[in-house]
């Protein structure tokens, strides 16, 4: 008879808004060759006559409990009336000890600033982009705030204010403890209804002529469910001044029709989120599982008209993110690496992904660039036979980008050209990460340029360049990006065994690049420039990170634009660390990359008649 082996979760900490999916290990008789599965049974499919039933329960005891926002495995003991009065959301305003409030202390202000500063002159909360899953808002505060706390009694109340996805029915009274039956699927999502309280999973064989249960009911009881962690919201802070540093007017904003804004963002594939390297994030908050909705949730609240994502699984391109984000009026494009990469109990492959609002934008053309295509290329036409072997195997390393030429569905032209095309080349790429490999990724990003350039010769069109280019500000890739050029002398031009970078003359092109978050550094002051200019390095005027892990901390990603078409109009603020997590890094359980999304705003710039 069918009977259930073994039931877990993969983590015990359920989380709102996070699909819970038990692992249930049946074993079937009649199977010698395979008699344990991982296979459902449902009604509709019995097996001998059996099949299974689910069941989950919320238990909700007389006792209510508020959780620790820094420490959510933890129940809260003080609250910040600070945040009450400022109508912070109230999650927000736990804390699990007096040392826990403390140390937290210089993150938590920033709530109060930034409840402080949502007023502008005309009393009106000023419009940010919520990357999380802050959909309540900071309220309203004109006074300056107070860190004081207050004790929680053993009554505190959560104000929950959504029904359960499931019509909530009372199974049990036991001991002072309700058990409300909420799903009778194998999965189910905690809703804010169940923030504090323990849910049970049940699992039972069932005889599909009696629906009688038959044998031992498997139970689980998870901890506490917790409210997702809601970092600070990142806000687009307004660029007053255009690349050439001429202030722009309003008759010149006027003129200037279209404007949209780009992300660009390495989401961390499931594949490389291992505990070995990123063993200081909790393990529920690594899952792909709890990661994979904390990063949609931020994407989708960015609002982007054009997403750039790197180490998208496909997998998770196919399953997930094409179809979430087609609910929210996207279109995908995907290339994947050349070759998978195995993570211990599976093989998987990532790549590039393209999201683009259909309401703003059509697919024209799509290019996809092999770097391994092109290697093959050069070694048969520079390397002599006995080296290709050990050229193939310096500069094969699967990595690729992907091009995509949109139209724009809105229009920057005037009068004088009614209904000429205006078309954007969009370019997303994930560079080789292997430090060593200087030659390697200056090749890479020269062959990608170059490509570029084969574009805009072929048409008058403005050109972005984003992505994880694994190189650092002072680099030769960026200097080949930024300045069109590398310098002879370049200390990464030492490192070319095989001699691809040689003369060191071609390594140029002729797109007039620029980083949009140079903006912060080269515009002149304004409002909320300053604070970002702090998180600037003034000798490259990069931000100071981009990737930040307990190993390593710098800018490696970027969002390149053709000044000759395009302006910034306005940029998402950077992170610094006191928006980290007190002795954390990347990713954490409010961010769920070791990156930080980049996103630009940018405005097309009139064209003029030839």
């Amino acid at each position: 008879m069918l009977s259930v082996h073994r039931v877990h979760l993969p983590s015990d900490i359920p989380i709102v808004g996070c699909e819970l999916t038990p692992y249930v290990i049946l074993r079937i008789p009649g199977r010698p060759e395979n008699p344990i599965t991982t296979e459902d049974v449902p009604e509709t499919a019995p097996v001998d006559g059996h099949y299974l039933r689910y069941r989950w329960y919320r238990i909700q005891s007389d006792r209510k409990v508020a959780v620790c926002s820094v420490h959510p495995s933890e129940q809260a003991t003080l609250q910040c009336l600070g945040c009450v009065k400022a109508k912070i959301p109230v999650v927000k305003s736990y804390h699990c000890s007096p040392r826990c409030f403390s140390d937290a202390w210089q993150h938590h202000r920033l709530l109060h600033d930034r409840a402080a500063s949502a007023i502008n002159e005309n009393g009106t909360e000023e419009e940010e982009l919520y990357g999380r899953f802050n959909s309540s808002g900071s309220g309203v505060l004109n006074t300056s705030l107070s860190g004081s706390t207050s004790s929680l009694g053993q009554n505190v109340s959560l104000n929950n204010g959504s029904a359960p996805l499931y019509p909530a029915t009372i199974s049990e009274r036991s001991g002072g403890e309700t058990w409300f039956e909420v799903g009778r699927s194998k999965t189910y999502t905690p809703t804010i209804e169940d923030i504090g309280h323990v849910l049970k999973f049940e699992c039972v064989v069932v005889d599909a002529e009696t629906k009688l249960p038959v044998g031992q009911v498997n139970t689980i009881l998870t901890s506490r469910v917790i409210p997702p962690p809601t970092p600070t919201p990142r806000r687009l802070i307004p660029v007053s001044v255009d690349v050439m540093g001429q202030h722009l007017d309003s008759d010149t904003r006027i003129a200037n029709f279209g404007t949209f804004t780009v992300l660009s963002y390495n989401i961390l594939a499931e594949v490389y989120a291992s505990s070995e390297l990123y063993g200081y994030c909790p393990s529920w908050a690594l899952s792909w599982t709890y990661r994979r909705q904390n990063l949609l949730r931020e994407i989708v609240g960015y609002k982007a008209d054009i997403i750039c994502l790197q180490e998208v699984q496909s997998n998770h391109f196919e399953e997930f993110f094409a179809p979430e984000l087609d609910k929210n009026g996207y279109q995908a494009l995907y290339k994947k690496k050349t070759s998978e990469v195995y993570n211990g109990t599976a093989y998987a492959i990532d790549g590039c992904a393209t999201f683009f609002r259909r309401d703003k934008f059509s697919h024209v053309k799509k290019y996809e660039v092999e770097f391994n295509k092109a290697a093959q290329s050069l070694t048969d036409a520079v390397v002599p036979i006995p080296q290709k072997k050990t050229a193939l195997s310096r500069l094969l390393k699967d990595n690729v980008a992907l091009i995509a030429v949109l139209e724009a569905k809105f229009s920057n032209h005037g009068v004088d050209t009614p209904g000429k095309r205006q078309l954007l080349c969009v370019a997303n790429t994930h560079v080789n990460v292997h430090q060593e490999l200087k030659d390697v990724k200056l090749w890479q990003v020269h062959t990608l340029l170059k490509g570029l350039e084969k574009i805009a010769v072929s048409a008058d069109i403005p050109m972005l360049v984003c992505g994880d280019f694994n190189s650092m500000p002072a680099s030769a890739p960026h200097a080949l990006l930024a300045m069109g050029k590398v310098d002879q002398m370049h200390p990464d031009l030492a490192t070319d065994p095989l001699g691809i970078l040689r003369p060191s003359s071609k390594l140029t092109h002729q797109l007039p690049l620029v980083s949009a978050y140079s903006s912060f550094a080269r515009m002149g002051v304004g409002l909320g420039l300053e604070p970002q200019r702090r998180k600037m390095d003034p000798t490259t005027n990069e931000p100071l990170f981009t990737n930040c892990t307990r190993d390593f901390i710098g800018t490696v990603d970027y969002i390149f634009y053709t000044a000759d078409s395009l302006t910034v109009e306005s940029l998402l603020e950077l992170l610094d660390e006191d928006s980290l997590r007190k002795d954390t890094a990347l990713p954490s359980p409010e961010w769920s990359s070791d990156h930080i999304a980049l996103l630009a705003e940018f405005r097309c710039k009139p064209r003029t008649r030839r």
